[in-house]
């Protein structure tokens, strides 16, 4: 992602994004970015912008995600590629960094309808435009899918829509044909190539093998979602060649787990080498997942030093993100985690924590909106469909791992069929302070929830007592609530006992969000009545110390010459 400006006042804009900034002529800096760019920020007018990127456009499902800001910081326009090349995320993203508005001229956008392009899970061919067009003007469009998808998940935006409409047609399609006038084919991630090769194999030849294996099965290569092989293969060059140019993940399995699928065409030549008889028609059926068909058996390339078999998903890899958004400042958040927002189908949370993440959300995504107090049944909620085979995002504040909903996952994962799930880290809130505050963690610290709801009050006592020997810097989770209002008292004594009444100390509420309030203070002089169940408090150690207004726990590096 780079970020170009023209003007000083267009330096200061750019430099309060997250992307590389290069500064001066605008036509030299685009034109030395481009062939490297999936992102591009331009600070300065329109009509500049377009100047500058308009001789260099070729295809929209190729070029990257254009956006223009305005020199104030205003406003954030998507220019080109909003939904292919991700421009309309980019433009909220920037606009959320900018405290500005999004300028968002999709006209599906506008509408509330799905990006026919832009369908978590599918690839889009044929007459995307005019099917649009169409469905914007009210005639929507009919869905139906080849045989062997009939029961495949649509996405949610299409399940209501007829199997019947006068708005043409959308097909869920795998099959190597062009589309019909009239038609968008969507394309299912659902095709497994699985490769072997021997050391040094020839990456020309196993392209050719691989795209003749497809055009056999009659399947498109846009369908291709994996190439998956034997993990001593996972440098291989050609193999992973292979995979790069279908830009799709590489797989890999050791031999013991590919032996034990059983294949039409087992080799004990293979087994004698790598430890199990198959790996491409295995590795294609593993990758495949359960159910998976085979629809190309092995085959071998024309320099005789790889091999290749094509397999069927029976239904879509469904996973689960359990993302970390910060705070809630979006420029402490970080871009894995806007990405598997904008990855998934469906986004479960918290209200407030969604609302978090809505400059990520569009058309077409499922939002589920959980109360508090129902965490089991959201994170039932989210597995299920992951196992489903949907992506689903189950979003948290601050970091997923800290107090919050990643190890509820993951003892629940086991019920639901333990669909893969990843843990997107995010700034917790103790961090966030720290860096409010200046280098309060900079020594040994802890962190403490004094909500006792799931913990019995004896256990936290028992923890306080710890931190406060050991002379931890604790920074002090769910500290007060309305009908907990005795626990911050009674943990503030603990540690008095341990450390002076002038320790350093502070009150955080609303960290990284508006109306965010620092209290400076000391343990002795902390009052309770200022803390919330949205406030943080910090309790520095015996070497903690304000320096002006900056709360520092030294590390002990020396300070001299």
């Amino acid at each position: 992602m780079v970020c170009c400006s023209v003007t000083a006042a267009g330096a200061e804009i750019a430099r309060c994004l997250p992307y590389e900034h290069r500064s001066g002529p605008l036509l030299a800096s685009v034109r030395s970015a481009w062939p490297e760019l999936d992102g591009l920020v331009v600070v300065g007018a329109v009509g500049m912008a377009v100047r500058a990127v308009a001789p260099l456009l070729d295809d929209k499902r190729r070029d990257p995600a254009v956006v223009c800001v305005d020199d104030g910081g205003r406003f954030a326009v998507a220019l080109a590629g909003g939904h292919a090349g991700g421009a309309n995320a980019l433009a909220r993203e920037v606009a959320s960094l900018l405290g500005g508005q999004p300028v968002i001229t999709t006209a599906t956008d506008g509408a509330g309808l799905p990006g026919l392009d832009d369908l978590p899970g599918f690839h889009a061919d044929g007459d995307v435009a005019g099917v649009t067009r169409r469905w914007l003007d009210g005639a929507a469009p009919s869905v139906r899918a080849d045989p062997e998808f009939a029961a495949w998940p649509l996405p949610a935006a299409l399940a209501d829509l007829p199997h019947q409409g006068d708005g043409g047609a959308v097909v869920v399609s795998a099959a190597a044909r062009p589309a019909a006038v009239g038609e968008v084919l969507l394309r299912p991630a659902a095709i497994v190539l699985g490769v072997g090769a021997s050391s040094g194999a020839d990456a020309k030849a196993l392209w050719v093998l691989a795209t003749a294996a497809l055009a056999g099965a009659g399947v498109d290569r846009s369908a291709v979602v994996a190439v998956a092989t034997l993990d001593l293969k996972a440098t291989e060059p050609a193999v992973v060649a292979l995979a790069q140019r279908f830009s799709v993940p590489l797989r890999t399995f050791p031999a013991p787990a590919l032996a034990a699928v059983a294949v039409p065409n087992p080799s004990q030549v293979v087994a004698t080498s790598v430890g199990t008889a198959s790996v491409a028609e295995a590795a294609a059926l593993l990758a495949g997942g359960r159910e998976a068909a085979l629809i190309a058996v092995k085959q071998v390339s024309a320099t005789r030093d790889s091999t290749v078999a094509v397999a069927r998903r029976a239904r879509p890899a469904g996973h689960l993100a359990v993302v970390g958004l910060g705070p809630g400042d979006p420029a402490w958040r970080t871009p894995a985690a806007a990405t598997a927002i904008r990855q998934a189908g469906t986004i479960i949370g918290y209200g407030p924590y969604v609302d978090l993440a809505g400059d990520l959300l569009r058309a077409g995504q499922v939002v589920v909106r959980s109360p508090i107090g129902a965490e089991g049944d959201r994170c039932r909620d989210a597995l299920s469909r992951a196992a489903g085979g949907q992506q689903v995002a189950l979003v948290c504040s601050g970091d997923a791992g800290v107090y919050a909903m990643a190890s509820l996952v993951c003892e629940l994962a086991p019920e639901a069929g333990d669909p893969p799930v990843t843990v997107v880290p995010g700034v917790t809130a103790a961090l966030g302070a720290a860096a409010i505050l200046g280098a309060p963690l900079g020594h040994d610290h802890a962190a403490v929830s004094l909500s006792d709801l799931l913990t019995p009050w004896d256990v936290i006592v028992r923890r306080l007592e710890a931190a406060a020997a050991g002379d931890f810097v604790v920074s002090l989770y769910n500290p007060r609530s309305a009908r907990r209002a005795i626990q911050l008292a009674a943990a503030l004594n603990i540690l008095g006992a341990h450390r002076p009444p002038s320790t350093p100390a502070a009150v955080l509420t609303d960290i990284g969000r508006p109306g965010q309030r620092v209290v400076r203070t000391t343990l002795a002089d902390l009052d309770p009545a200022e803390v919330g169940m949205l406030s943080l408090v910090v309790v520095g150690a015996n070497s903690t110390r304000w320096i002006g207004a900056r709360m520092v726990t030294p590390r002990g590096y020396r300070t001299g010459s």
